[in-house]
């Protein structure tokens, strides 16, 4: 995959805000139109969190967002790492009231960053570094500080579909891409079943090394019949009619969840 352009350089600024307070979008705003004349920039739309954020964003090619950090259901910095997956991603400026040893971080990891309360100046400063920004990479992205992600998301058929981690069943390493099974279907993520692991270890279970699944998913233990490869024992779920191999060497490790299950 080609590296992102960087925004182009002439033109308006197309600029999606997003802020769970409307008062702060608002000011975000004024402040533009007070900076048209230095950086010129159009207001292409706004959400009030990250999952409205990515019901918009596809369909409006804007340059760059300027994101609150702290908000409900999905974070700004979760929402960055969303946007990574969109054909033409857009440059990302975070909104933080987060102190100076976290502004430092920022800093550290080239992402622009505006403190609250935004100022005039600060804010075309932002602009102008925006023209030549390329997104935020992906993994500068999980080195910042954040809360857990509530979401996975795919890019598939020109959509952004994302994938609410409550509704997993279980991931599967497939090649270069990770299957994540919902009770309706599977999604193929551009994701790494270690760094998953590492992401959710309290959520997921290791069954064996190309699958993890879902604790709460987990239905009980099933003694396999015959010779099988794979071990003695097979995973019984919720919600899906696969039951998956439990490997030799991870039914050790596995055996006081099952006994809890029993219990």
């Amino acid at each position: 995959m080609s590296a992102p352009a960087p925004v182009a350089a002439a033109g308006p600024l197309r600029i999606f805000l997003v802020d769970d307070e409307a008062p702060a979008r608002a000011r975000l705003r004024d402040l533009l139109a007070d900076v048209a004349g230095e950086q010129p920039n159009l207001v292409c739309g706004e959400a009030a969190d990250g999952l409205e954020a990515l019901q918009a964003l596809p369909a409006l090619a804007a340059d760059l967002v300027l994101v609150d950090i702290r908000m409900p259901r999905m974070d700004g910095i979760e929402l960055a790492r969303h946007l990574t997956r969109l054909p033409q991603a857009p440059a990302v400026i975070f909104v933080t009231a987060y102190d100076a040893y976290a502004v430092q971080a920022f800093e550290l990891n080239a992402v622009d960053y505006l403190l609250k309360p935004v100022r005039a100046p600060r804010l075309a400063t932002a602009l102008a570094r925006a023209r030549q920004a390329r997104p935020p990479a992906p993994e500068v992205l999980a080195a910042l500080p954040q809360g857990a992600r509530s979401h996975l998301s795919c890019h598939e058929r020109g959509r952004l579909l994302l994938v609410p981690l409550d509704d997993i069943v279980y991931l599967r390493a497939d090649l270069k891409y990770v299957v994540a099974r919902t009770c309706a279907r599977e999604f193929l993520l551009d994701e790494s079943l270690t760094h998953l692991e590492q992401e959710f270890g309290e959520r997921f279970l290791r069954l064996h090394r190309s699958v993890l699944v879902a604790r709460a998913a987990i239905a009980g233990f099933e003694r396999c019949s015959g010779d099988e490869a794979e071990g003695q024992w097979h995973a019984l779920l919720r919600g899906v009619p696969e039951r998956l191999p439990v490997s030799r060497r991870q039914w050790p490790l596995l055996r006081d969840f099952a006994r809890q299950l029993s219990g």
